[in-house]
């Protein structure tokens, strides 16, 4: 008999915890795990679930407009943001009971409260005392503020969706892809956005050229984006609230939301205490197993701030529990991720910007292509697609491809395959492309740049 109540307890319920605990589980191993919130995690909660959901809302407005290209006259229209946000309610509860009844139907033992470390192997799980053999740590991140005067009249994306009315104007501070994905919701389901940024470009960290064209194309859909800007304060008046910026102009609006990066969620769990290695920001530090400098403790998803994707996290949670409970030893590979920002239009990229290739292979081929899509021949919408490939010069192998279009999403996560396979540009081109698809530019560019 274990000297432990669990093989495995995990802190946290969201997808990576909750899949380290059922794969767990399904090797043998007796599992609990705790969660203070809804089962689910970020994403289903409060995060990709319900945005997508909210974009699919927002891209009406622009549908309505163009079917007039094709001889529909669909007439007058109305939106009711309290029917979406009952129907979004509804579909988050379904999957909030899918992810319980997973729990459930895996054996796993679930303590709806919050769990500290004691010591390295007791756990304070509400008002009980647990101990286990491992210990998984997958309890995310939480939206980070700054600390500035009248910050308490903010939201973040965590209440954005439970907002009782749409805000008729509405200041989005931060140019990253939360902040994008907002900014493009608001303004689709009809508030005037103003979108803050400090930076000299949204989406930091994106190619360069993703950075160019959605900056443009959010513009074109009437966004204010305010570059270089910086909020000194705010102060609630008697019309709204009242941003102070660092040139001393002031901007009125009804709604502050901050999009301004997340942190790791470690508040509470006694990590310094028992000795765990985290670095700044609150980042837990990991090898490739998951596994933390003690060695019977471990973490995944957000909180490690490796690559802070859900895939990602379910990934890690799925090859931790075959690695300590399944006998196969497998390690997270981190390289050529794809991932996407559901702004309007969407963003798909996978592998190196072309900054980054430059310094990590050197010599690069790169090839693009900015066209209008052959929908809005007809809708006369001003809207460009963007379509990059950056080719390792020496291998010839396919190593970034980024997109800004229609449907960037779904062209990215089949072409992904590709260049994790490490396929070569002749792969490519050798590949017939359908047509007419916006997709088949990745197979017919014959010309690199030159320079």
């Amino acid at each position: 008999m274990s000297q432990f109540d669990y093989d495995l307890f995990v802190l946290g319920a969201g997808s990576g915890g909750v899949r380290a605990a059922r794969i767990a589980a399904a090797h043998g191993a007796r599992v609990g795990i705790c969660e203070y919130s809804r089962v689910g995690g970020t994403c289903v909660i409060r995060g990709c679930v319900p945005k997508k959901l909210l974009v699919y809302a927002a891209h009406f407005a622009e549908d309505f407009e163009d079917a007039r290209g094709f001889g529909w006259d669909v007439g007058p229209v109305r939106f009711s943001w309290p029917d979406l946000i009952r129907a979004k309610d509804r579909e988050i509860d379904r999957l909030n009971q899918i992810y319980l009844s997973l729990l459930s139907n895996s054996g796993v033992t679930l303590y709806p409260q919050r769990g500290s470390f004691i010591d390295p192997h007791r756990l304070q799980v509400g008002d009980e005392l647990i101990t286990a053999e491992h210990i998984l740590i997958a309890t995310g991140g939480y939206p980070w503020v700054p600390d500035i005067p009248g910050v308490e009249h903010v939201i973040t994306s965590d209440e954005a969706f439970d907002l009782p009315e749409l805000p008729r104007r509405v200041a989005i501070v931060g140019g990253g892809f939360i902040a994008c994905e907002f900014a493009g919701i608001f303004n689709g389901l009809g508030s005037e956005v103003f979108q803050l940024y400090r930076g000299d470009a949204v989406l930091r960290g994106f190619d360069h050229d993703v950075r160019r064209v959605v900056g443009a194309e959010i513009q074109k859909k009437g966004v204010r984006l305010m570059l270089e800007t910086e909020v000194e304060s705010i102060r609630k008046t008697q019309q709204g609230l009242e941003l102070l910026l660092h040139d001393g102009s002031t901007l009125e609006v009804d709604q502050v939301m901050y999009a301004t990066g997340r942190e790791p969620n470690i508040w509470g769990l006694n990590l310094k205490e028992i000795g765990l290695d985290v670095r700044l920001r609150g980042r837990i530090v990991v090898n490739d197993f998951s596994q933390t400098n003690i060695k019977h403790i471990y973490a995944v998803g957000d909180v490690t701030s490796r690559v802070n994707l859900t895939p990602v996290a379910i990934y890690e949670g799925h090859a931790f529990a075959d690695t300590v409970f399944g006998g196969t030893a497998r390690p997270v590979n981190h390289e050529f991720v794809p991932s996407a920002v559901f702004s309007q239009p969407p963003v798909g990229t996978v592998g190196p910007s072309e900054e980054e290739a430059r310094i990590h292979y050197g010599a690069i081929d790169v090839y693009r292509s900015e066209f209008k899509p052959m929908k809005h021949t007809l809708s006369g919408r001003d809207e460009k697609t963007l379509m990059k490939l950056i080719v390792d010069r020496e291998s010839q192998k396919v190593i970034g491809i980024h997109i800004v279009g229609a449907d960037a999403p779904e062209i990215v996560q089949g072409f992904a395959v590709a260049v994790k396979s490490g396929l070569t540009k002749e792969r490519f081109d050798c590949t017939i492309g359908i047509h007419p698809t916006a997709a088949e530019e990745l197979v017919t560019m014959r010309s690199p740049e030159q320079g």
